[in-house]
Order: structure tokens, then sequence, then C-alpha cells
């Protein structure tokens, strides 16, 4: 039987960590092999944590993979076949600091992580955090496939495909999130509907969607439901199928992110996540529901949702909460596997199906998409086989969705090159060329005001 040795570093996250780890525990293609997960975290505790709750997820499925811990990467990566990472340094503290600190200075963006000048800096950070462990994995394990969870994904792949050697996909569940809101708005299963993308992560567009058994194009189907649908406080999604005639990834703060328009209609998501100490008063709990907008009254903070989970985990494991009691928010329990397809590929490569995946964040190789650069990192379906992962090619864009793709693309090489060459120059040029940015001078106080507050945790630039 066939060893694995799989490695997930940032395994204590308690959203991210206890996902990954049922979906591990609950494959049952994976049973033919002899699977070694190797769990990495820095937080010894957060690490102690998910170690135990894996051994318990492991008894509760009857699962044969071993399972290890250790906070030091460079024990666990010798011999890796895989390495999944989803890392971040003071998440939620910092990311106040990239929306709060942009928008003083005037800059009217939406949420502040993967699109705007707040995350360029995020950008920067996860660059700062990430290369270093592909330099591990080059000399540790070099033919391992990283499958990287880290935001900004478009950004963070493009700096390991052009730094380093390591072959990479990003993975996110945005895909997945687009084909449940077209099963809603279709009102049809989503087993029933097959679905193309293409664009940038979380700036992806459907580009054909049609049912599964008949072929039929389910875009006039489309067009007659969307504007009846309850978008809720999704102001934004309804806007952009408007004027672009195709269906977006629904949400109102990613999109938002990559258009300078978008703010006046869908406002400032961030604040409306309840992130940090002015959402939420100390004794706050996520399930008290008292720290919602109108609206979205099931929308909790993320700093509340990481407490929650951690807090949730605990009782599991002291034993007074049982291993089946289902989050009320999410409406599942933390044996029931995540919609990551980070098992699926793995299985598609190791059994060599060359199946095609929903998405996946890759490079434009081949021009999948054909009207972008080939050296940029596209979110378009994948096809995994025993060679490795590649683009699906999806064609043209419509001219405007690229051309707002495009500036993305330049943007996204600009932050790499800064990065590489530790440059501030050209990190300037990366933020002022940002369609959110609308003034020369403010941009640049902006720019030293976030490197002097953030400069523990960027690279050093000159």
């Amino acid at each position: 039987m066939k060893e694995l040795k799989i490695v997930i570093i940032g395994a204590g996250s308690a959203d991210f960590g206890q996902g990954v780890l049922a979906d591990f525990m609950t494959s049952k293609e994976l049973k033919e092999f002899e699977v070694r997960l190797v769990l990495v975290d820095i937080d010894k505790v957060a690490l102690d944590r998910m170690y135990r709750l894996a051994n318990l997820i492991k008894d509760f499925h009857k699962s044969h993979i071993k399972i290890e811990a250790t906070p030091d990467r460079l024990e666990a990566l010798p011999g890796a076949d895989y390495v999944i990472t989803s890392v971040a340094v003071r998440r939620w503290d910092l990311w106040q600091k990239d929306f709060f600190i942009p928008a003083a200075y005037g800059f009217k963006h939406v949420f502040g992580e993967n699109g705007g000048p707040g995350a360029a800096f995020h950008a920067m950070r996860s660059l700062k955090i990430t290369i270093p462990i592909c330099r591990d994995m080059e000399r540790l394990c070099p033919d391992a496939y990283l499958f990287n969870y880290s935001n900004p994904e478009s950004r963070v792949c493009l700096g390991v495909s052009k730094l380093t050697k390591i072959r990479n996909v990003g993975l996110c569940h945005g895909p997945m999130e687009t084909l449940a809101k077209l099963g809603q708005v279709l009102n049809k299963p989503v087993e029933e509907i097959d679905m193309t993308i293409g664009g940038i992560n979380h700036f992806h567009w459907v580009l054909k969607v049609t049912d599964k058994k008949t072929g039929k194009d389910l875009y006039p189907e489309l067009d007659k439901k969307i504007y009846d649908f309850d978008w809720d406080a999704d102001t934004l999604t309804p806007v952009l199928y408007k004027i672009f005639g195709l269906f977006p990834f629904p949400a109102p703060s990613h999109p938002g992110e990559y258009m300078n328009f978008a703010f006046d209609i869908a406002g400032p998501r961030f604040i409306h996540w309840g992130i940090g100490p002015i959402s939420y008063s100390p004794s706050t709990k996520v399930t008290d529901l008292d720290f919602f907008i109108e609206g979205m009254s099931n929308t909790p903070s993320y700093t509340l949702w990481s407490q929650n989970q951690v807090e949730r985990i605990d009782r599991v494991l002291s034993g007074d909460l049982p291993i089946t009691d289902k989050d009320i928010l999410l409406n599942k329990d933390i044996t029931e596997p995540s919609r990551e397809i980070s098992i699926s590929l793995i299985c598609d490569m190791e059994f060599n199906r060359d199946r095609i995946e929903i998405g996946g964040n890759v490079m434009n190789k081949g021009f999948a998409i054909s009207n972008l650069p080939e050296d940029v990192i596209i979110e378009v379906p994948i096809k995994a086989n025993a060679e490795g992962i590649k683009p699906v090619k999806v064609g043209k864009l419509p001219d405007a969705i690229a051309g707002m793709c495009s500036t993305q693309a330049y943007i996204q090489n600009l932050i790499v090159e800064a990065f590489k060459k530790k440059s501030k120059k050209i990190f300037f040029q990366a933020i002022i060329i940002d369609p959110i940015i609308d003034n020369v001078d403010r941009a640049e106080k902006m720019m030293e005001t976030m490197l002097k507050a953030e400069a523990e945790y960027l690279p050093e630039l000159s």
C-alpha cells in the first residue's frame, strides 16, 4: 500500500483546521493509502487543540490515518507529497489596519482583503510567510504539491510560481458558493447544474451554465429569475449582472474590491462583518446574535466566529458537548466534511483520473483565458492527473471584464516584483494603479502610515 505524507501548515485554525480534518477522516478513497497527516502550527496551544480534535474525529469515523503534530515545519516537511497552507499573522488586528487606515485617507474600498489598497499590504505579509515555507519545501520536499488557502490567493500563488520552483494551486470555496447561489436563484439542485467560471479569485464570472442532464443553456432562465430573487443585503450582484450580463461571484464584499464604483452600491462590507471591539461588547458571544446588521442576522463578526469555534471545540474535547452537536450558523457538526476540493485533487492526481474540478487558482498557461496575460493567476476550472494540475481553457472574457481583470494582473506582478526586489517604488506603483486609488499625495501618505503601522510584519522596502 502506497504511503502518502500530507503536511498541513496552519492546522491550528479552529475554522479551517476542523474542516480539512473532517475531509481527511471521511474520505473513502484515501483508505487505499497509508496516510501520514502531519499538523503544523507555531501556536502550540492551538496545535494541541486541533491534534486532540483530529484524533477524536478519527475515532468517530474509524479512520486509519496516522496523525502527528509538531510546531516545527522543518521536522514535518521532509518527504511530504502534499503541503496544505492556510497561514496569517495577527489576522484580525492587521485586517482592521488594512481597512481603516486607507479609509482614513479617503479611499472608498469595500473589504480590504484581496483587492484595493489594504490588500497590497495583506499580500506582502502573506508572501513574507509563504515564500520561506516554499524555500524549505525546495530543500526538504521539492516534488511536493502546494495547496495554498492563504489570501490574497492570486498574489500569493503568483509569488510562489515566480519566486520558487514549487508546483502550486490556490484553492478557495468561492466557486462552490457561486454554484450554490445559482442553484438558489434557479431553484435547482446543484447536482443538476454544470457551471464554467473564468476570471480571478473572488472576481470570477459564470461564462456558461447548463442543465447537466440535457445540456440546455440555463442563462435565459437566469435572466428571468435573477431580479425577482431576494438578494437581501447583497445589493451588488444584481447590479453587476445588469451591467455585464454575466453572473459574478455572488457576494457584496469580494467582487467590489476590484471596482471603483462598488463602494457606492455595496458600502464598506468590512464594517458590516463586525471585526474589532467597536462591533460588540466584551461579553458578547457569537450565539447571542446581537451584533448583526439589518438583513444579515446570521452573519457574525469574524473575530467572534473564531472565538466561538474555539469554544465549541474545547467543549467537545472536554465532553461538555457531543461531537455531533450542530453549529447553529453552519447547520453542521465537527465531524462533517467541508466543501473544499483538496482531497478530491489529491485523488485525481494519485489515481490519474484526469478529472475536471470546479475551480482553482493557477497560472494562465496556454492562455486558458485567451485575452489575459500568461503570467497571471486566474481562477478557472482545473484538470488534475498524475502530471499535476492544469487550467481548463475557457476562451475569451468579455472585454469589459477582461479590462478589469487585466489591471489586477499587472498589480499581481508589481506586488511580486516589489517583494522580490524589496522596492518601495514598485510597491507604490502597484498601489497607485489600483482602481480604488484616486489621489497620489493621499496614497503616498497612506502607504507610509501603513508601512510604519505594520513594520513588524511586512518585508523591508527601500
